[in-house]
């Protein structure tokens, strides 16, 4: 069974690049604009992984989070790795996010090596990159 990546971002741009690489690091994907969408899709189709925006038009982290929750033990599903991103760099925003439930938390712009090392990290992937000999 393919694995799969739940992006959430009111940018279609922005979407759009992140599925190109999610797709390149082996992973099927699912879009959503808005935190509201992306709970609709998460009861239909519980994805292995949220890539989200931390500032979505509709709803905070918190309360997707909460509504994340309610999805998976209603469906009695497996909990997906929560990836928040944001343009903003401030430490007390990423403790914030990780407060909430975050599991990783990336700044934009990010590119695939920072995808890729996040999903590797939550064991969604497996590390392909060749570490040089001494």
């Amino acid at each position: 069974m393919e694995r799969r990546c739940l992006i959430v971002d009111p940018s279609t741009m922005v979407r759009r690049v992140a599925a190109r690489i999610i797709r390149e690091l082996g992973l099927e994907t699912l879009e959503a604009k808005t935190g509201q969408e992306a709970l609709d899709l998460c009861s239909d189709r519980m994805p292995d992984a949220i890539l989200m925006d931390w500032n979505l038009s509709d709803m905070q982290a918190a309360p997707f989070l909460h509504g994340l929750m309610e999805t998976v033990e209603r469906h009695n599903k497996a909990r997906p790795t929560v990836i928040f991103c944001s343009g903003e760099r401030s430490v007390p925003r990423i403790v914030e996010a990780l407060k909430a439930g975050a599991d990783e938390y990336i700044m934009k712009p990010f590119d695939s090596d920072i995808v890729r090392a996040k999903l590797v990290l939550a064991g969604l992937i497996e590390d392909t990159t060749e570490c040089a000999a001494a």
